[in-house]
């Protein structure tokens, strides 16, 4: 064997070693994921080299690529789009061009993207948006937020807050026609987390008069505090959200200081006066039998309260969902949760769709076999249209 077949094979062994990713048996479209996670992957390799390099944060190069994917404000022949602001916050609004007789439903929904990455206008989104509003025949609000890095807590959570405050006024409902029973908040991934935020901080404001009908979290992050969950550790490298990557969302949400991050990964972040919030997250008495076999609940590490202070948003209800009372959770609406079996954020949805059962809350609880973090927003997957049709079919429903 010459000396260029040797290199040239050695190219190719490499290259099959960077591209193929070990998946389950009951996944759907393997090849077209081992692409996808390539394509991934190489994103994150060059923005994390920039980031080494001092020339650009990893969320901002990572941001500039999804950039290329967002579409403009189009209207078709079955739905107006505009863009407007609500509150000084950027929004989206679908409205249906058929004729009603009656008034409509309201969806206000709050993309993912790890509170740093997203909008919007994202090609996904927007797809979502419209199919929505025209199958539902609904108006739907798609928020966009402020971002970390330049943002942290609460920005992301009050941007959000104060744009649904101001669409469940009387007279914006009134002006786009929406029935005021009849509005749902939803969000994927970190939009799941603020919607779930959201609706729990509206339970508590004499200035809202108007109550959400339902809320729709599809594969939510509900709490920073374990992330040696099942799901954490079962799926710690599978495709599109790593463990690593996760965690990195949750510590830039709060801080641009690494040592968040590295604390939370060694699971030393939540100091010992905060124990008694682990009772809300305590994945072996709340996940169901199924998940927890072959794993072994670890009493937690405590650290010191010096993070914390700087950054007590970490421990902060409105951060993180899972650590309201049941008290709290009694009086929220009616609930639809998707969960994905590949997805380190799966043991979240399933411990909330526990805890909101057990406060006397109605849970539909959609749980995917097969489905992987993403699913839902990514349309060149099969499965991404199955779960928008399961979500459309739920929404029209029960709202």
């Amino acid at each position: 064997m010459g000396r260029k077949s040797l290199y040239l094979l050695s190219v190719g062994i490499l290259l099959a070693y960077y591209v193929y990713t070990p998946l389950p048996e009951n996944f759907e479209e393997p090849w077209r994921m081992m692409l996808f996670n390539t394509y991934l992957k190489s994103a994150v390799h060059l923005a994390t080299f920039l980031e080494m390099l001092g020339l650009n944060h990893l969320m901002d190069s990572m941001m500039i690529g999804m950039s290329f994917d967002e579409v403009p404000p189009t209207s078709d022949e079955n739905v107006t789009v505009t863009e407007t602001t609500f509150n000084h916050i950027p929004v989206r609004v679908y409205v249906p061009k058929r004729k009603s007789e009656a008034l409509r439903r309201g969806v206000f929904y709050i993309h993912g993207g790890g509170w740093c990455l997203g909008s919007a206008a994202l090609k996904g989104y927007d797809s979502l948006s419209r199919w929505t509003a025209d199958r539902l025949d609904a108006v739907v609000i798609s928020a966009d937020y402020r971002l970390a890095p330049k943002y942290h807590f609460p920005t992301q959570f009050e941007d959000v807050y104060n744009a649904l405050k101001w669409f469940l006024h009387e007279k914006v409902l009134a002006k786009y026609g929406v029935n005021p029973e009849r509005v749902a908040v939803s969000g994927d991934s970190a939009g799941g987390n603020l919607a779930a935020a959201v609706t729990q901080q509206l339970l508590d404001d004499p200035d809202v008069k108007i109550k959400l009908k339902v809320q729709s979290l599809i594969y939510p992050a509900l709490q920073p505090l374990d992330v040696d969950t099942p799901s954490y550790q079962g799926y710690s490298h599978f495709p599109v959200l790593s463990k690593s990557l996760m965690v990195r969302f949750w510590s830039e949400y709060f801080t641009t200081d690494r040592s968040l991050e590295k604390a939370m990964l060694s699971h030393q972040h939540v100091p010992v006066e905060s124990s008694h919030l682990f009772k809300f997250v305590n994945w072996s008495s709340l996940l169901p039998e199924r998940f927890l076999k072959g794993y072994v609940y670890n009493n937690p590490i405590y650290g010191s309260s010096e993070l914390s202070k700087k950054y007590p948003g970490y421990l902060d209800v409105r951060a993180a969902p899972l650590l309201a009372d049941d008290h709290k959770l009694h009086g929220l609406p009616l609930t639809y949760i998707i969960t994905c079996q590949y997805d380190v954020l799966r043991d979240d949805g399933l411990m909330y769709v526990s805890r909101l059962r057990n406060a006397g809350v109605r849970v539909t609880h959609n749980h995917v076999e097969d489905g992987f973090h993403g699913s839902f927003s990514l349309l060149n997957f099969k499965i991404g249209y199955r779960l928008i049709n399961q979500y459309i079919s739920w929404l029209s429903e029960n709202l």
